[in-house]
């Protein structure tokens, strides 16, 4: 893949400084505390590898859906599947539709801890919008954090054409390894979960190398 230019799309890269809406983040919650919505604890919803590699301690997990938004392999990863010059793809929840996932319980005595460790891995340049959505648990709703991306962002792909998308599956790689790959464990994890995402299995067969 040739090095991008103005032009390119993937040229088109926000960093936003991910501090303030860590602090933004952890006032809601507390917030929420307050409220007691939540149960004094934590939830965070998983929709593609925090599925099957969440890297936190938690108490419960449960299968949910939230609705407004759906599951879609369209943002540019420059970091954890991809690198500035060759970039990679990564899942966001994006507007319309619903999504099924994972949403994970973790105590108010680790959700600092667990805030940060999130922050690091999905936030280190700041490129997500986090919400809170409702998910349906045993317990009830309960607000969940979550990672969602606007359309207008610029780290939003658009539709790519299939010759962009094996490029893109042939090549791109980052620290946490290679896009391919990522999108293999997410299909493979949500089937496991008896969770059935036919675009992305379609995405993979035509991507086959």
């Amino acid at each position: 893949m040739s090095a991008p230019d103005d032009r390119s799309p993937f040229a088109r890269w926000t960093v936003r400084d991910p501090a303030p809406l860590l602090e933004r983040v952890r006032g809601q919650w507390q917030g929420l505390r307050e409220r007691g919505d939540t149960h004094a604890d934590l939830w965070v919803f998983g929709y593609a590898s925090l599925i099957w590699r969440p890297d936190f301690d938690h108490t419960e997990r449960h299968i949910t859906r939230v609705h407004g938004w759906h599951r879609a392999l369209k943002m540019w990863s420059r970091i954890n599947r991809g690198t500035p010059e060759v970039p990679g793809l990564v899942f966001a929840l994006l507007p319309g539709g619903s999504c099924q996932g994972m949403v994970f319980r973790v105590p108010h005595r680790d959700a600092e801890e667990v805030l940060a460790a999130l922050w690091a891995r999905e936030m280190p340049t700041g490129v997500y919008d986090p919400r809170w959505l409702p998910c349906a648990t045993p317990h009830g709703a309960v607000q969940a954090l979550t990672f969602t991306l606007s359309r207008r962002s610029p780290n939003y792909t658009g539709q790519l054409s299939p010759q962009q998308l094996q490029q893109i599956f042939s090549q791109a790689r980052g620290r946490y390894g290679t896009t391919r790959d990522y999108a293999r464990q997410t299909l493979e994890a949500l089937r496991q979960q008896g969770i059935d995402d036919r675009a992305l299995a379609r995405l993979l067969a035509q991507t086959h190398p």
